[in-house]
């Protein structure tokens, strides 16, 4: 986690998360393949061994530790702690769910148990490219103003800007 401080500054929050939960997706269909290949072909093995590795390293580089960053700096001071706590909570819960419930998962999907994962991967990544922004050098207000833009119709936010450039006025 301690080089993504810095990798985080140089490439950004969303553009980081996103290569890590494509990447994710990936080595998950290629597990996949090796599993289901694996009685035709023994070096199949192989291609899981290497898929498990990049997964890992994948985590490393977005899922694993940029939520925290983007938790952080989504919430301003007073909420922030809650929010890191609730985020916490989450992926703890989430991380003892699938650590209790993989071996019966695997046991009921055999070879395909990592199509459940990359579905989800799937889910996560388009969610995360079309509702989370690039906090990389924005403050509180600014990433709190693309939510709003989000949120209000096109001419809502022509009215807000009409409202700005008279208060600027």
């Amino acid at each position: 986690v301690f080089p993504q401080v810095f990798l985080v500054e140089k490439a950004g929050r969303r553009s980081l998360f996103l290569a890590g939960l494509m990447g994710m997706l990936i080595s998950a269909v290629a597990m996949t393949v090796g599993l289901v290949l694996l009685s035709q072909f023994a070096w199949m093995s192989y291609v899981s061994m290497v898929a498990i590795f990049l997964f890992v390293i994948f985590f490393e580089v977005g899922p694993g530790p940029i939520p925290w960053f983007i938790v952080a700096e989504l919430f301003s001071q007073g909420p922030r702690p809650a929010a890191i706590a609730v985020a916490g909570f989450c992926n703890w819960a989430c991380n003892f769910i699938v650590g209790m419930c993989f071996q019966y998962i695997a046991d009921l999907c055999g070879p395909y148990v990592f199509a459940i994962f990359a579905g989800l991967l799937l889910i996560f990544f388009l969610f995360a490219y079309f509702k989370v922004p690039e906090t990389k050098g924005k403050s509180f207000e600014e990433i709190a103003a693309v939510f709003r833009r989000k949120k209000l119709s096109a001419k809502a936010m022509t009215e807000l800007q009409d409202l700005r450039r008279s208060e600027e006025a």
